[in-house]
Order: structure tokens, then sequence, then C-alpha cells
């Protein structure tokens, strides 16, 4: 949920920023927006704060008369969704704090929204038609029916006087805000029963029920045999290895590969046993001997594995694959990339990780076809 900066883009026209619209809204589209369609020219336009069939009066917040589609808010809501409620949050809105994009939505809704996302990205990008439902997770007490107060981990911009803000949608301006009601406890990185050492500022998921139906997904989907070998990319501090390991038998036929030296270190803690390469994930592939493994995790960032991995994770010639995406069009790419070597997406479970946000997380399970 890491918000990069927008990067300035040249001027193709006079700016239309501003501008308003009157228009029904199309279907959602991925990152938080809907589409829209504006004008003579019926200019695409990528709307926040709407819902699908709802008339608005929308207005620019990014583009040109040069450019092929624009960017904006809905300000107005002349003709309402019933899915529409009021946010809880008061920063969530036109021009306030871009971290929500669906505080506007009810919560089944939310989850509806992510799916048919999901879907149109396998279709598109893979040419898969796929039915897909994004679940609830549990672990958000007192407020898992609201979608509030999940996330374990929050960052802020510091502001004078011991203030603190959230920066609006692809902007570097700053919003004050109080409250942040997505902001949870701190997390316990205990799943299962079992602790795992992870530095302060290293990788863990912000969800408080995230670990736990993570890998029994990913160890459910495998179905490891004892004796299996396998390999875990972008292994983090060794959560899906230290499980797979015990289901194997023998921490030494598991191998992590992880790029974060210090997460290197706590997997080498949290997975006993287990051989650890630090490194980036395709240069240590490419130099480890090209040997048969069983089963391949792979959890890579959200750009995705992209091919020169995924052809190396082919080439050993897994029986499975478990593929954990925290962006449905990496995953429809390299989804796509696995076809191409034979293998087929054979279940697909989605997660509402990220109540009130366009975020949703995907495990996928690859195989080869005929299996």
């Amino acid at each position: 949920m890491t918000r990069r900066p927008t990067r300035a883009r040249k001027p193709r026209g006079a700016s239309r920023v501003g501008a308003r619209f009157e228009a029904v809204v199309g279907p959602v589209a991925h990152g938080g927006h809907c589409v829209a369609r504006v004008g003579e020219e019926s200019r695409v336009v990528f709307v926040r704060h709407a819902l699908p069939g709802e008339r608005v009066v929308l207005e620019v917040t990014e583009g040109t008369e040069g450019d092929r589609f624009w960017r904006a808010d809905a300000v107005e809501v002349l003709e309402a969704s019933p899915d529409r409620v009021e946010p809880p949050c008061p920063y969530a809105g036109p021009g306030l704090c871009g971290g929500c994009d669906f505080q506007h939505v009810v919560l089944p809704r939310q989850r509806a929204l992510k799916a048919e996302v999901v879907r149109e990205q396998l279709s598109r990008l893979a040419g898969l038609d796929v039915a897909v439902e994004v679940e609830p997770v549990p672990g958000e007490p007192p407020h898992e029916t609201d979608g509030l107060r999940w996330r374990t981990r929050q960052r802020y911009v510091d502001l004078p006087g011991g203030r603190r803000g959230m920066r609006k949608h692809r902007s570097h301006e700053v919003v004050e805000v109080a409250d942040c009601l997505i902001a949870g406890p701190p997390a316990t990185h205990v799943v299962d029963d079992l602790e795992f050492g992870v530095d302060d500022a290293g990788f863990w998921q912000v969800h408080p029920g995230a670990p736990s139906v993570l890998v029994s997904t990913v160890v459910g989907m495998l179905a490891a045999r004892p004796g299996e070998r396998v390999l875990d990319l972008y292994a983090g501090v060794g959560l899906f290895a230290r499980f797979l390991a015990a289901e194997v038998g023998d921490p030494g036929l598991v191998t992590l590969v992880e790029g974060d030296r210090r997460a290197c270190a706590h997997a080498e803690a949290n997975v006993p046993g287990a051989t650890v390469r630090h490194g980036d994930v395709g240069a240590v592939l490419s130099a480890l001997p090209l040997e048969p493994v069983d089963l391949v995790v792979l959890d890579p960032p959200r750009e995705g594995a992209k091919r020169a991995v995924v052809e190396a994770v082919v080439a050993r010639a897994p029986r499975a694959a478990a593929y954990v995406a925290c962006d449905p069009a990496a995953l429809a790419r390299d989804v796509a990339i696995f076809a191409e070597h034979g293998y087929r997406l054979t279940a697909l479970r989605a997660f509402d990780l990220f109540p009130m946000t366009h975020h949703v997380e995907c495990v996928a399970l690859l195989q080869p076809a005929g299996t």
C-alpha cells in the first residue's frame, strides 16, 4: 500500500485540471477508480470516489487536451448507487487523504469490485475466464465487520509540533490526520503458535489475519509430501518455508531466496536447517545448478516475478507452484508466462487483506497441464 509520488508528464496541450463534467460512471478499473467517458470525443476518465452506474459531476485532477485519458474525482453525486455509504473517515474524499479508495462503498460491494478487477485482469492479460470471490479475513477485532482498525503498521508524514499527516492521492501534498481509522494495534509476529523474528522495519503482512490465512492456503494448495524438495522465492523471514519444512519432514529439503539481507538472517533463525540464499531472485536462480524441485512458492513484490524468474522456475519442473500476489495485473502477466511453458492455473483464492482500499491479495496454484 505504499504510494509512489506521481512522475510529472510532459504537457500535451492546454491543461484541463479543474474542468467539470457530468457523466454516468462505467465499470471499476484496476487502481481504485472507475471508468467514465466525457465530451464529444468520448474521452476516457479514471474517476475516484464513484461507483459503477452512478451519475456524478466529476472534476479533472490530471490531464491535458492531448492526453489519451484524464484522472478525476467525483465531487458531486447526482444519482447514487444503493451501495454508497457515508465514509466513516473524515479524511476520505476528494482532495483529502489518498490512502483509502473505497470508504464510500459498503464492505460486501468493495469485495465484489475487487473480484471484478481480478477477473478482468486474468481475462485481459492471461486469456482466462475464472470465477473470483474475494473472501473476508478473520482477525480484525473489534471491527471485523466494518473494515476498520486492521492495519498493524502505518506510515505517516511528520508535521511541525508533533502533528502527523497522510499524502493526497498521487501527490506530495499532505493532509493532517488526527486518527487513521484503518490503523490498529501492532503486529505480534506469531502464526499458529509459532513466533517469527522480524526486523522492526522489515516486511510482515499488515493485516493481523493475513499470515495465518496465507500459510494455510499455500500449504493446503501445495499438499506437500514427505521428502519433497521446496524452493521458496521472495521468502522474507521464512513464513511459508517454516511450515513447508514441517510438511516435507526435513528443513534441509527447503531452499529460501530473499533479497533483503536482514530478512535472510531472520529466515536462518526462523527455519533452522534450511538453505537461505541472499540476493536478487533472478540472479540467484541463474547461478544455482538447474536441479529439479517438487514445489515452489513465489511471493514477489507488487511488480510481480516477471519472465526471467518464471522461466527459471518452470525449468526446474516443479509439480506445483503457489504464487502469492498483491497485484492482480502482475499476477495475470506471470500466469500467462507460466502458460507459455505448459503450466495452467488450477486454483485461485482472493482475500480482502486491505479493506477500504482497492488492494487485494491472491493465491494462485499453477501445475503442469494434464495434472
